[in-house]
């Protein structure tokens, strides 16, 4: 071949070259990444909930996202060094990165809002009323702002280490056309927090070849709650009853213990409430991932998921509040599993716990200037206890 047929050849080639690298970028122009925004965004739980999200688990190896991340001018150095750090990952997935500061460019056609506003509660230097007010105030701010400048079938995740419940609520009353059905809060940290301290009962591992699942979460996820055991299951425990991988073992028949449920089980509420509270940021980060996967993909089939909801009359909890209940993940969606049956006793509990969040919203709307205590109806631990469960003050 002559050095001139080469030459021909070779500009063919290139011409090929630039006309594939147009149509790809034609095309990738024409792909539009979920636009995800996510609030307080210089915490810990923001920095370790961006590699979950950039990494195609949660969405799919085929959709990419645009992240951005919002916070307080003070903290404008702090979002930079993140920008610049998930930048310097090149996940594959992540069409772009950015900071914001100012507050009325927040959440521009957004898809997703994932709300980790927390406030420091210290009862010694303020009242637990002024913090519900702080928090209501907060998202006096929020709500109108997703109205204006969000997609309309945006979808609001409330989460972080306190008044998830009430942030939720607060969206949804300040921002009456944001479907309620879209917005939640997450209580997955709670879940997995109690499946580890009963695989520390049973001496195994809460992952692995073992598996609990049914784990439910009722009422104030970050305040006073209610873990429910009556319908929770162990699958590939080694006992005398054996059965095929898919064979569950109700929990409360596992742990025969009744003494160690009502006094050490008990007990360890509190420990159990320091670590979620607490946490660096991996937990809450892991459930706000885990919940967005089952949004869009739809939560392992028969499987019960606790979430933070607009009550509707379910249960017999009064409506109009977010409460955190089992619901199931299809088709994008969620449904509560009303057909779960619950004992009186736990009906009981969820009245007062009830009474908590209507107490929260009241206060959180300026209805009434303090906490009211719940009555003179004590419920005692040994009652409820007994039927697989504990509050969480």
């Amino acid at each position: 071949m002559s050095s001139e047929e080469m030459l021909e050849i070779a500009e063919e080639n290139l011409q090929v070259h630039i006309e594939v690298e147009k149509e790809e970028e034609e095309i990738k122009s024409l792909i539009k990444p979920l636009q995800i925004w996510i609030t307080n965004a210089s915490g810990p739980i923001c920095y370790q909930l961006i590699p979950l999200l950039a990494n195609g688990e949660v969405f799919g190896m085929t959709t990419e996202i645009s992240i951005h991340l919002l916070d307080t001018g003070q903290f404008k150095e702090v979002l930079c060094g993140v920008v610049m750090e998930a930048e310097d990952m090149a996940f594959p997935l992540l069409r772009s990165i950015s900071e914001h500061t100012e507050i009325d460019e927040a959440f521009v056609q957004a898809d997703i809002i994932i709300v980790l506003d927390d406030v420091l509660l210290n009862c010694e230097a303020q009242s637990l009323e002024n913090y519900i007010r702080e928090v209501s105030e907060i998202c006096q701010v929020y709500a109108p702002l997703i109205e204006k400048n969000a997609k309309s079938e945006v979808r609001v995740i409330s989460s972080g280490k306190t008044f998830v419940n009430l942030k939720a609520m607060m969206i949804m009353t300040y921002g009456p056309s944001i479907k309620p059905e879209n917005v939640i809060a997450i209580a997955t940290s709670w879940e997995s927090a109690a499946k580890a301290m009963l695989a520390r009962k049973l001496n195994m591992n809460a992952a692995g070849e073992y598996l609990f699942k049914d784990v439910i979460v009722w009422g104030n996820i970050t305040g006073c709650n209610y873990i429910d055991l009556s319908h929770a299951k162990l699958y590939g425990y080694d006992c005398a009853l054996w059965g095929p991988a898919d064979f569950p073992h109700p929990l409360l028949n596992v742990i025969y213990d009744s003494k160690w449920i009502h006094s050490e089980f008990q007990s360890a509420q509190s420990s159990l409430s320091s670590q979620v509270c607490h946490c660096v940021g991996m937990l809450p980060a892991h459930a706000v991932a885990t919940i967005l996967r089952y949004w869009y993909h739809g939560s392992p089939p028969g499987e019960i998921i606790s979430v933070g909801i607009l009550t509707k009359g379910q249960f017999c909890i009064p409506e109009g509040i977010v409460f955190s209940m089992p619901v199931r993940f299809q088709n994008g969606n969620w449904e509560v599993m009303t057909e779960l049956e619950i004992n009186e006793t736990t009906q009981v509990v969820l009245g007062r716990l009830a009474h908590e969040l209507i107490q929260e919203k009241l206060i959180a709307l300026k209805e009434i200037k303090e906490m009211h205590p719940y009555g003179a109806d004590k419920i005692t631990s040994k009652k409820y206890l007994h039927q697989g469960g504990f509050f969480s003050p």
